[in-house]
């Protein structure tokens, strides 16, 4: 296949980074420039391109041709010349503007190109370095262009950089991301300067300040890139005042020519303005200025002697005393998580607080509590204070019942509230003055709420020598970094302001850069991942940035923190005589929010000030993308398919797989490996000795509560490393499956797992899920839906109450989901581009690489990526690599080496005969599985049974209702199974959430374990089972199926397990399909369903001939059918009995459904005393209008229970119900009840009955009688149904008399004035039919007439007696 080739028109240094990136991805490259230096020339000849002597030259024949425009109009005249016009370029070659001019002039060089030279994919690309750890120095191009445009040019550019940013659109977002950028360096570099000096001029060695903050809230990349060289008078020329103010100056222009408000850009360049405006090199002005203001000489305080606040912290700690008791005053946010770790690492601590439930909570996690300040405060050898603000502070030390007055002489306060330094300089004056020799710690912190709780925040800790060996063992024990600042009481809270001043700033110009991008029409959250690769980011814009992107301002920390930290910056600004020109600014944007009403919400919530002012929206919701064209755009997959080698180095390695299965569904990309549902040791020695490449371990934790979940995975990491060495000291690599839409609990598995197994190199983050449509790309984690590509956080699986989340972008959602402990910046990533252009080696090289104990997630989109990055791992773990993986499925297939199967059929595992119904149980509650829910009910309709579990019934009431509900529902399936009938349970489709994920998991047990119930007892062995949902299917195999193992045997369809389970289950050798709830499209649920359904019979005479059945049989129903019609012209309820079901079966049911809905009368069809809940339950299911639960043979209370089961079951189908109270004698369908064993309806019990059991109508008992009345004629008991008819009138219930045959008219019409709405006819209607057989006919179709004729009779004069004839 030929080379496709770019030209390059136009070539410098990075053009030729570009043109190896290409060679080496197997293009060819032509390139021409008039001034092309000897170096890029020979560099280019090496690497096997052509440099070319004209334009024309280079463009012919190319697939795209890369033009380099440094300024406007430099091009004129080799594009639009007489020799120019791009001829023989072909139609279909990508034009790539390189440039970062203003948009206008790109826009116009587009239409130049579409107008005169016939260019219709034009796009435009701006090409810069990453700066970010992972990418330094590497290319990075930013294009944007009309989508047909990029979807052709995309793949070389990836081709030719490692990073590509795409924005749809017009031309010139390289030209807008650069100014966003420069924005932001301008910012942070005057900033950075304004910090610096303020250090300076309060005494701090300015190398120190630069060790702390680099590592800090403050950092930026300008501050750790430059201010070094600032310090020393050598500002590379980039940054220079004159440069510098011109490129703002320009920025600025276009803000204008929008009404766009930048302060904080315009006061740093007004800054930058005064440096240029004093004379000097460029490099020296700003360096100059600041001299003078400050009065020394920078160079010098730079020579000062230095030290290491952290070596002089370990010396203290060293040394320092021990200390038995600790006041802690302030138990807010940041303090609850202080003194409660100090509790953890066993001081004593007595806690107060203003705020009462916080005393309660720290009583209960082990602290002692105290009323005042004052009562903690007594004999205690340390106080730490972590108040708001300096008032407070005064409050809780000196006001009424404070702390100063109680402590005992010689104690030591730690103050951890952010301060002025004034005040901390005075309070230890003031503490001196109290002649009891107390001793003052200024130790404020850093680091969060998170940080607190586990101890790793970071101190500055300044004080006297004695003060600080007193409060050392406090502050280590609450710190992870630890730096004592020389210089007194105040050094420390001046190492805090300054580190506030730059957080401050950074957020506040995080928050103009991003609503800059806004109003210039960038996509918000490309633009930020292309600023955490550049010079502009800093740890507030990658830390509060997503904050503002996802619009979710929950305060971590409010706004009107930086109010009060800006405020003391501002103060020591004035009392210091130093201008402080944009941190005073970006305080005055901070209080604009706080006056605005945002102060409680996030600090990120400043951007709201721009938002308010201008209009426009930060909010930057990742686009769904169209599936096809993202997958055009991708470099082309690694050529290799590295299976074999991944199998062969298996095979040398002798190191299992373990994978903790969180639900079963993580087995569905696999076949012949065993999952083991139990982890005793001696099951994992046995398994280890079988010498596995791989097996599951179903922990299904995922239905877990967090803590229990972390138990769980730590007590089977135990047992792992007992077996592991039990069996000879084997290696292994541990897998926590988990959900491929990310619920889960991340990371406290992780953690349980590592504090087992120990410190791994890196965990490994793999949610790539060929079958569900999950891919990550771009490190975003997409769920496809139909031919389009969802960011995950705006799936419903995001919403899940007890895993949810917002974030999409993996870095990002491992920040989210730890809080913040690891921080998306420090997130290492395995991109699409090193998996397909580098290989496994490369995978390898960059595993090895990694920090020890870093957080890696994997870039996937095929089944070739992930087995390449297996591979690469598997090399890595060779070289004596550990890693901890959370992955979906597709990860456990790729690194054991499978390759898939088709699906497996009931024929391939010989069940195609088996008879009894299957069982489909559903307890998923996501929409996906709703969807396939309707569809298998609409598909399978006739073949189907539903049984629906009220979810609100088994979660949500009384233990009685529960238990009903789910007796309820096992009966009736163990009937339909028995009766060869598929059967769906599914719960209810509303879904309940609880206050918190903890009541929403609740809740979900509570619904599984009643599905694990109704399997339980089910005692009919189903033909298949298939489960749905990954806690239904884990629970239903453990817990209701008693299955220790199983075999998987492939895939029912792909994506979806089908086991085998063991011998010891309930139902051996039953096949167990493993249904996901996120898994297939609407139909595929109906699609395994259909595939497992019995053989339907043949249909038609033509199918039995053509299959050679043997004989047909052939009966007239023309007979049955004319009876039917024409006894319903006459009738209005068509009674069926149940020796009649039995007789006739459901092809009589079904001809009396289908006569009643043709019949020209309103017909309903009824079924008659049914004294067995095994017919009335399968009655239910077929059709009946009202049915007759006849529990007259049995005991009151059993009545009534019989009753109400049966009552509760119709009426959820809208079936009418009546029942029988007392019991009539006589003669029915060949049964008889005896005189001495009827019993007459009771008045009272009546009442119970009625209430109890929620029928719609009574049969009495009065005196009537089935068959024929005695000589004497019937004796019914008038008044008893008067009193019948007024209890029945106050129920809203009808009254039944059966036995009406022989009835006078004029009972009749007596009974009927009592209220008795319907009689039951049958010995009449029976002896016409009888006595018309006597009379010989010459046919069958004769005597069926004569019979017709006279039932017809009988039915007709019945109907004209009870007043119902000529009503229809």
């Amino acid at each position: 296949m030929a080379k496709r080739t770019v030209g390059f028109l136009g070539f410098d240094e990075l053009s030729l980074e570009m043109a190896a990136s290409l060679i080496r991805a197997g293009y060819s490259v032509n390139a021409f420039d008039s001034q092309m230096d000897s170096h890029c020339s020979m560099e280019l000849s090496k690497l096997g391109g052509v440099k070319c002597t004209s334009p024309s030259e280079v463009w012919k024949g190319a697939a795209a041709l890369v033009i380099l425009v440094p300024e406007p109009n430099q091009m004129e005249e080799i594009i639009f010349g007489p020799e120019g016009g791009l001829k023989g370029l072909p139609n279909e070659a990508v034009v790539v503007l390189r440039t970062a001019i203003l948009p206008s002039y790109v826009q116009s060089l587009e239409k130049r190109l579409a107008d005169e030279c016939g260019r219709s994919f034009v796009v435009d690309a701006y090409v810069c370095r990453a700066t970010s750890k992972s990418s330094d120095g590497k290319v990075m191009i930013t294009s944007s262009g009309r989508h047909e445009a990029i979807a052709k040019a995309h793949p070389i550019l990836s081709a030719m950089s490692e990073k590509v940013y795409i924005f749809y659109g017009e031309l010139g977002a390289g030209s807008k991301i650069k100014m966003v950028n420069q924005l932001l360096e301008g910012i942070h570099l005057v900033s950075a300067i304004e910090a610096i000096s303020l250090g300076i001029q309060a005494g701090i060695h300015p190398m120190i300040l630069y060790d702390i903050i680099s590592n800090a809230a403050g950092s930026s990349r300008i501050f750790k890139k430059h201010i070094p060289s600032w310090l020393k008078s050598a500002l590379p020329l980039q940054h220079a005042p004159i440069s510098l103010v011109e490129s703002l100056g320009s920025i600025l222009g276009m803000a204008k020519s929008l009404v766009f408000p930048l302060p904080l850009l315009a006061v740093a360049q007004q800054q930058l303005i005064l440096g240029s405006s004093h004379g000097g090199t460029q490099e020296t002005l700003l360096h100059k200025i600041w001299e003078n203001v400050l009065g020394v000489k920078l160079e010098d305080v730079v020579n000062e002697e230095l030290y290491n606040p952290e070596e002089v912290a370990c010396q203290l700690v060293e040394r320092s005393k021990n200390v038995k008791q600790v006041a802690f005053i302030g138990l807010g946010a940041m303090g609850f998580g202080m003194a409660t770790h100090l509790v953890k690492s066993n001081f004593t601590v007595r806690g107060y607080d203003v705020y009462k439930p916080t005393l309660t909570r720290f009583a209960n996690a082990g602290g002692v509590i105290g009323n005042s300040p004052a009562a903690v405060s007594e004999d205690v050898d340390v106080l730490v204070v972590m108040v708001t603000n300096e008032i407070q502070a005064e409050s809780v030390l000196f006001g009424d019942h404070g702390a100063v007055a109680a402590l005992p002489a010689g104690a030591c306060i730690i103050l951890s509230s952010t301060v002025s330094p004034g005040f901390v300089t005075q309070l230890d004056l003031r503490l001196h003055n109290q002649g009891k020799n107390l001793k003052l710690v200024d130790a404020p912190v850093s680091g969060g709420v998170q940080r607190a709780a586990m101890g790793t925040l970071t101190i500055m800790a300044s004080g006297t020598e004695e003060a600080l060996e007193l409060g050392g063992s406090v502050l280590s024990a609450m710190s992870e970094k630890l730096y004592i600042i020389k210089g007194g009481c105040g050094s420390g809270s001046c190492v805090k302001m300054v580190n506030q001043l730059l957080a401050g700033v950074h957020i506040a110009s995080t928050a103009e850069a991003l609503a800059f991008g806004a109003r210039l029409g960038l996509n918000t959250r490309t633009l930020f991942d292309f600023v955490t690769n550049s010079d502009g980011t800093s740890w507030m814009f990658e830390n509060r940035g997503p904050h503002m992107l996802d619009n979710d301002y929950t305060p971590h920390s409010a706004l009107n923190i930086f109010v009060k930290d800006l405020g003391i910056v501002s103060h020591e600004s004035l009392t210091r005589k130093i201008p402080l020109h944009v941190a005073v600014t970006a305080h005055e944007l901070f209080l604009a929010g706080s006056a605005a009403g945002w102060g409680s919400l996030d600090d990120a919530a400043v951007v709201k000030v721009y938002e308010s002012l201008t209009g426009v929206k930060v909010e930057g919701k990742l686009p769904p993308l169209s599936k096809e064209s993202v997958m055009q755009s991708l470099p082309s997959e690694w050529p290799v398919d590295p299976t074999d080698d991944i199998r062969e180095l298996i095979r040398n390695s002798l190191r299992p797989l373990v994978v903790l299965d969180d639900d079963p569904t993580g087995t569905q990309t696999v076949h012949d490996i065993e999952v083991l549902t139990e982890w005793k040791v001696e099951s994992l020695i046995e398994q280890f000795r079988k010498m596995p490449k791989c097996f599951f371990i179903l922990t299904n934790s995922r239905s877990l509560e967090p803590e229990k979940a972390s138990y769980l995975v730590k007590e089977i990491c135990r047992n792992l490393h007992a077996a592991a060495k039990s069996a000879g000291n084997m290696e292994f690599t541990v897998v926590l499956r988990g959900d491929s839409t990310l619920r889960g609990h991340f990371p406290e598995a992780t953690d349980a797992a590592v504090s087992v197994l120990g410190e791994m190199d890196a965990w490994i983050i793999c949610p790539f899920f060929l079958h569900g449509g999950r891919y990550t790309i771009g490190d975003v984690h997409y769920v496809a839906d139909s031919d389009r590509l969802v960011p995950a956080g705006d799936t419903e699986f995001a919403r899940d109450h007890a895993f949810g989340y917002k974030c999409s972008n993996l870095r990002e959602w491992v920040e989210e989901k730890t809080r913040g402990c690891i921080p998306a910046s420090e997130v290492a990533s395995i991109s699409i581009e090193l998996l397909r252009k580098g290989g496994p080696d490369a995978v390898c090289e960059q595993l090895c690489s990694l920090k020890k104990g870093s957080t890696c997630i994997v870039n996937a989109a095929s089944e070739r990526d992930m087995a390449v990055f297996a591979l690469g791992m598997i090399q890595a773990e060779f070289k004596g690599k550990r890693f901890l993986c959370r992955t979906a499925a597709n990860f456990v297939s790729a690194r054991v080496g499978i390759i898939s199967k088709p699906p497996i059929s009931p024929k391939d595992l010989g069940r195609y005969k088996e008879r009894a119904g299957g069982l489909i149980v559903v307890g998923s509650y996501v929409p996906k599985t709703t969807k396939q829910v309707e569809e298998l009910k609409i598909q399978c309709e006739q073949r189907l049974k539903c049984i629906e579990v009220d979810v609100e019934n088994v979660a949500m009431k009384s233990s009685e209702e529960r238990e009903q509900e789910i007796s309820q529902a096992a009966e009736m399936a163990d009937i339909f199974i028995g009766a060869n009938v598929d059967t769906l349970i599914f719960t209810s489709r509303r879904l309940i959430t609880g206050k918190t994920p903890s009541d929403s998991l609740e809740i979900n047990f509570k619904v599984s374990s009643s599905l694990v119930e109704i399997v339980r007892r089910i005692t009919t062995k189903p033909r298949y089972i298939l489960a749905k949902g990954g806690v239904t299917s884990s629970d239903l195999a453990t817990k209701a199926l008693e299955a220790r193992s199983a075999v998987v045997v492939g895939q029912a369809l792909p994506g979806v397990p089908l086991w085998q389970l063991s011998d010891e289950s309930r139902h051996p050798g039953v096949p167990y399909i493993v249904f996901p709830g996120n898994v297939g499209d609407h139909t595929a649920l109906a699609v395994v369903v259909r595939s497992w359904a019995r053989p339907s019979r043949l249909s038609s005479a033509k199918d039995l001939l053509l299959k050679k059945v043997g004989m047909q049989l052939v009966l007239s129903t023309s007979i049955t059918w004319k009876v039917l019609r024409l006894l319903l012209k006459l009738q209005k309820r068509k009674i069926i009995h149940p020796a009649a079901l039995k007789q006739g079966g459901l092809p009589l049911v079904a001809c009396c459904v289908a006569a009643a809905e043709q019949s020209s009368v309103p017909i309903t069809v009824h079924f008659d005393h049914g004294t067995s809940k095994q017919d009335l339950i399968e009655v239910i299911q077929l059709g009946f209008d009202s049915i007759m639960a006849d529990g007259s043979h049995l005991p009151f209370k059993d009545n009534i229970s019989f009753t109400k089961y049966i009552s509760n079951l119709a009426h959820t189908k809208n079936i009418l119900v009546e029942a029988e109270l007392g019991r009539l004698s006589g003669t029915e369908d060949d049964l008889t009840v005896e005189e001495y064993e009827a019993r007459l309806t009771d008045i009272n019990q009546a009442r119970d009955f009625i209430d109890d059991t929620g029928i719609d109508a009574l049969a009495v008992c009065i005196g009537n009688v089935h068959g024929k009345y005695p000589p004497g004629g019937p004796n019914l008991k008038l008044d008893l149904l008067k009193d019948l008819h007024a209890l029945a009138s106050e129920k809203g219930v009808f009254l039944v008399l059966h036995g009406a045959s022989g009835l006078s008219e004029k009972l009749i019409k007596e009974c009927v004035n009592l209220g008795i709405r319907k009689f039951n006819v049958n010995t009449e209607v029976r002896r016409a039919y009888m006595d018309s057989l006597a009379v010989p006919a010459k046919d069958l179709v004769h005597a069926m007439a004569s019979a017709i004729d006279a039932m017809k009779a009988v039915v007709a004069e019945k109907m004209r007696l009870f007043g119902s004839a000529g009503k229809a």
